[in-house]
């Protein structure tokens, strides 16, 4: 089992609103669509600043502690029952990427091949973005090296070595939206 998770819990201060709230949820709707389609068994959506009805098939992740930053996500999510269960990896997606579809998650998925020892990022035109995928046998990492608003990133520099990049360019620009 793959999960797929949706970062989407920030208040989007630079944005001017929660990202998750964007285009009247449509970013929201074109993320989750975009892991279940691109080959997620499971979808979760971290939310904090705003609460909302997840997207059919989407299970919501309540993050009390949003206001740390994406570390509270990622560790959410990482502490979800779903995750729990030892899917083989989990896919990290964030909301504020809506021009990334299910063809960038499914060549990720596919790069990935379930296995729980690899990393797989998305880059565009050589830039470092999402989605990433990671393997069951890096949480434990990845939780260790959680703090304030950063998430895995730390770790995926820490095992360069052994990140996989995937270029996506052709599928999306991966371009996060920070303002509106």
């Amino acid at each position: 089992m793959v999960v797929g998770a949706v970062l989407a819990a920030g208040a989007g201060t630079r944005f001017g609103m929660p990202k998750i709230l964007a285009e009247q949820g449509l970013w929201l709707h074109r993320a989750v669509d975009a892991l279940r389609v691109g080959g997620c068994d499971e979808v979760l959506v971290a939310m904090g600043a705003a609460i909302v009805e997840p997207p059919a098939g989407a299970t919501a992740i309540v993050v009390a502690d949003w206001a740390v930053g994406l570390s509270a996500s990622v560790r959410a999510v990482l502490d979800s029952p779903p995750v729990g269960h030892d899917p083989a990896g989990v896919v990290l997606h964030v909301v504020d990427m809506p021009d990334v579809g299910e063809a960038v998650i499914a060549r990720i998925v596919a790069t990935a091949a379930r296995d729980p020892g690899r990393i797989v990022r998305a880059v565009y035109g050589g830039r470092p973005g999402h989605p990433v995928y990671l393997g069951r046998d890096h949480f434990a990492g990845v939780r260790a090296r959680l703090d304030g608003d950063v998430g895995a990133a730390p770790y995926l520099r820490a095992h360069a070595g052994i990140v996989e990049s995937v270029e996506c360019g052709d599928l999306a620009s991966g371009l996060d939206r920070d303002e509106p």
